[in-house]
């Protein structure tokens, strides 16, 4: 029988080959694209993992809606085609109500009630997301939700038919409620959405304005604060377990760096944006008396529906909350 003999350089091959055989590679999709403090905050998740895990985990992702359409990421995750996404957390709403409490008026209008609504509200959408085979990694909140116009908004009559860029189903109810006329657009395709009238106004955050150059298509930006709405970044619990204890240690430990530093970004940028838009010429006002009166009608009447559409468990959930933030 030959005996087989290893040189260094080919036992270090071998080694190595063998340490390439056992890393797990991932693919994450995202709807939002690089300007987004969103995906550089992925980003940069994915190459703390990679860090961490000494590349025993790898995360490729894929920022655009390139890879899947926002609406499909989930699915698409629930199906083992990718390993994790990310998506604005109440296009989730039509599989329940708890998935848009961020997205209603009033109930959250600071960085710090927006976290604690988070925290009141993880456990059942952790619980929700079992159910499907899928972990929450960590959410982050966008800046607070504003309207951009090409026209000061000074009256609420300018609402009744105004075409408006509304991203879930609750905004487009808010809209409804103004009497104006949602249109759901991806972020990727307001441009476009402008350039050829399909929308005439939009309700999202000085970072979506600043990070599509909202300048070139409107004049004016209602600072609402509106809401704090988030995106929530998940995994498949069948990827998850395939990994190691030390890799799984190592994955959340950073998603958990990842949710802190991303809520910081998040500050950071809302005064960034907010500068790069008066900068460029857009004019950055709170709503008068007559708008702030029409916005808080639409928003006591989207609560209403909320309530009568949301279970036992998401009031309390939401109740938890309003008590944690009264003591």
């Amino acid at each position: 029988m030959r005996t087989r003999i290893f040189t260094p350089l080919l036992l270090a091959t071998a080694c190595s080959l063998a340490a390439t055989a056992h890393a797990a590679q991932w693919t994450m999709a995202t709807p939002y694209g690089d300007a987004s403090f969103h995906t550089q905050n992925t980003k940069q998740f994915a190459e703390d993992v990679a860090e961490a895990t000494n590349g025993e985990l790898t995360i490729t992702v894929h920022s655009g809606g390139s890879l899947v359409s926002h609406g499909e990421i989930k699915p698409s995750v629930r199906r083992g085609t990718i390993d994790a996404g990310e998506v604005f957390l109440s296009v989730l709403s039509n599989d329940d109500p708890i998935f848009e409490v961020d997205t209603l008026p009033g109930v959250a209008g600071s960085y710090e009630d927006a976290y604690a609504l988070w925290e009141a509200t993880k456990p059942m959408i952790t619980e929700l997301f079992a159910y499907e085979g899928l972990v929450p990694l960590y959410a982050v909140a966008w800046p607070a939700q504003g309207i951009y116009t090409a026209k000061p908004l000074t009256d609420p009559a300018q609402f009744e038919g105004l075409r408006v860029r509304a991203p879930n189903i609750n905004t487009q109810r808010f809209v409804n409620n103004l009497g104006g006329s949602p249109t759901e657009t991806e972020e990727s395709d307001i441009p476009t959405a402008f350039s050829t009238g399909r929308v005439d106004a939009m309700i999202t955050s000085s970072a979506t304005g600043n990070a599509m150059a909202a300048w070139d298509y409107v004049s004016d930006y209602t600072d609402a604060n509106l809401w704090l709405p988030k995106n929530i970044v998940f995994m498949s619990q069948r990827s998850f377990d395939r990994l190691d204890d030390a890799t799984q240690e190592a994955l959340l430990e950073a998603a958990a760096r990842a949710e802190k530093r991303g809520w910081q970004m998040s500050r950071d940028n809302n005064d960034t944006s907010t500068a790069a838009l008066i900068d460029n010429g857009v004019t950055v006002s709170e709503p008068n008396e007559a708008v702030a009166d029409a916005l808080r009608a639409a928003g006591a009447e989207l609560f209403a529906d909320w309530e009568a559409r949301a279970d036992d468990e998401a009031k309390q959930a939401l109740e938890a909350y309003r008590e944690q933030l009264s003591n």
